[in-house]
């Protein structure tokens, strides 16, 4: 019988939408990966009906995700190469009924959940859709991300409880839609997320790692290299994103706009303009390439390394520059006057050069994976990259730590083919490319060069290492399960 012309439109369109499966299979695949998720949901029901009296209407998960290259440039506007890993956040739900007592014992996580919930109200009120009344709900949530590791555990966590609460209500909406709306609502935490943590989670395919552009949001495969597995390890220092943002995430936002506006009045822009319309780097960028082609060159940096002093500047200087005071340029942003409250200097120079140089990383990454260089040239240019970003984050962007620097090193003196922080930084994970073949020699180094001592001290426990340590291929985006 021939196809029916309708059905390629209409599975396009379901295929657009945040998948509804009846089986974990399609999720985690076959194997012992698969039997120790059944269990774990197994387990995660039990749980529901010990504490509620019934079994959850469905389940929701979304993965954490490793950033491969593209770090603190998001939020710039340009594009970043994450793959999803296997461990993720998964919700249980069902609508409750009556009165409730909320007990969220971890307060903190509890407002993650909250923006999920804000986010899916928030969505459909944007698109006319009235849903009444906010729904009570029964909750019991399971996590494998490990939190503060810069493997987004909280984007895993809201993007969860999102489409968790999609399901309950029987609403589904494109994924690209689902990961702009949850990045918004992630902001009710008091970050300015710049998208890609979201979009991974939501969109991921397994198998690839994926080029996410934004503005519109859009996911593009990319076939990683065989013979190479990325390695993920935690250096037991925790990313506190939220509760140091002034100082450090939100900070790099701040100075990021700032040497933005400060390039398009150097190159030309009216003052007044520039503080108006000017948000991010990339927003001038075309200005940048066209000094830079005046020097023979399409490098935007060129304008950087011409146009800003390396020295940091005072909050005086950028006014006298801009012909405002810093309070004037951020007003309605109460993130960024926290940071203008807490800020000493800023260093305009450094920042943008790390994000133009990063943002063209991302590119030759992509364009080596597609390359006519042998998997082994492909290797080791990969791994040269990734030893590039890794410090440009380190000297440039002053995201990293002691214990980062200590852990890439270690990775790299065990025959890792680059290795670099992952995530906002100041604390988390690093991730390392590592021929296939040294995988569980290498693991075992890291084990005895970095954890032992750390074991010895007390800081994590003995049979908890392989939380901290992984090998992972990329895994696939978030789904809703009505098991």
């Amino acid at each position: 019988m021939a196809a029916v012309p309708a059905s390629a439109p209409a599975a396009a369109e379901a295929a657009e939408l945040v998948p509804t499966l009846s089986s974990l299979e399609p999720v985690y695949g076959a194997g012992a990966q698969l039997d120790e998720s059944r269990l774990r949901f197994a387990r995660l029901g039990d749980r529901f009906h010990a504490v509620y009296g019934a079994r959850p209407a469905l389940f929701a998960r979304s993965p954490g995700r490793v950033n491969l290259i593209g770090e603190h440039i998001d939020y710039e506007g340009y594009s970043v190469l994450p793959m999803a890993i296997r461990q993720d956040m998964i919700v249980a739900i069902r609508r409750a009924n009556g009165a409730q007592e909320i007990d969220v014992k971890n307060h903190k996580w509890g407002h993650y959940f909250m923006c999920g919930y804000k986010g899916v109200y928030e969505y459909c009120r944007s698109k006319g859709i009235d849903l009444g009344k906010p729904v009570a709900l029964d909750v019991v949530v399971d996590g494998t991300v490990p939190q503060g590791s810069g493997l987004s555990s909280s984007a895993a966590f809201v993007c969860s409880a999102t489409i968790a609460i999609m399901g309950i209500l029987d609403k589904n909406f494109p994924k690209k839609e689902v990961a702009q709306f949850t990045c918004l609502s992630e902001r009710h935490i008091g970050t300015q997320s710049g998208g890609m943590d979201q979009a991974i989670s939501i969109m991921a395919k397994p198998g690839f790692a994926e080029l996410i552009d934004f503005n519109p949001i859009h996911a593009t495969d990319v076939q990683l290299p065989s013979g190479g597995t990325f390695v993920i390890a935690h250096c037991l220092a925790e990313s506190k994103k939220a509760e140091t943002a002034a100082t450090n995430y939100n900070n790099r936002v701040v100075e990021c706009r700032l040497a933005a506006i400060v390039l398009a009045i150097k190159l030309g822009m009216d003052r007044k303009k520039a503080i108006s319309s000017v948000t991010t780097l990339s927003d001038v960028e075309g200005l940048c390439v066209s000094f830079a082609g005046r020097e023979g060159s399409s490098d935007p940096a060129v304008a950087v390394k011409k146009l800003l002093h390396e020295d940091p500047y005072t909050a005086g200087e950028i006014e006298k520059i801009t012909g405002e005071g810093l309070t004037s340029v951020f007003q309605g942003s109460q993130t960024s006057l926290d940071v203008i409250k807490a800020a000493k200097h800023y260093k305009l120079f450094q920042r943008a050069t790390h994000v133009y140089s990063e943002a063209r990383r991302v590119y030759a990454f992509r364009d080596t994976v597609s390359s006519k260089l042998s998997e082994e040239g492909k290797l080791k240019k990969l791994g040269d990259l990734m030893n590039e970003s890794h410090y440009s984050c380190s000297v440039l962007y002053e995201c990293s730590c002691p214990e980062l620097e200590e852990l890439v090193k270690v990775c790299r003196d065990n025959g890792a083919l680059g290795a670099r922080l992952t995530g906002a930084g100041w604390g988390g994970c690093a991730v390392a490319l590592v021929k296939e073949p040294i995988v569980p020699q290498f693991i075992l180094k890291l084990k005895e060069m970095y954890y032992k001592s750390r074991i010895d001290r007390g800081v994590i426990k003995q049979g908890d290492v392989g939380l901290y340590v992984f090998a992972s291929k990329p895994s696939g985006g978030a789904a809703i399960l009505r098991l």
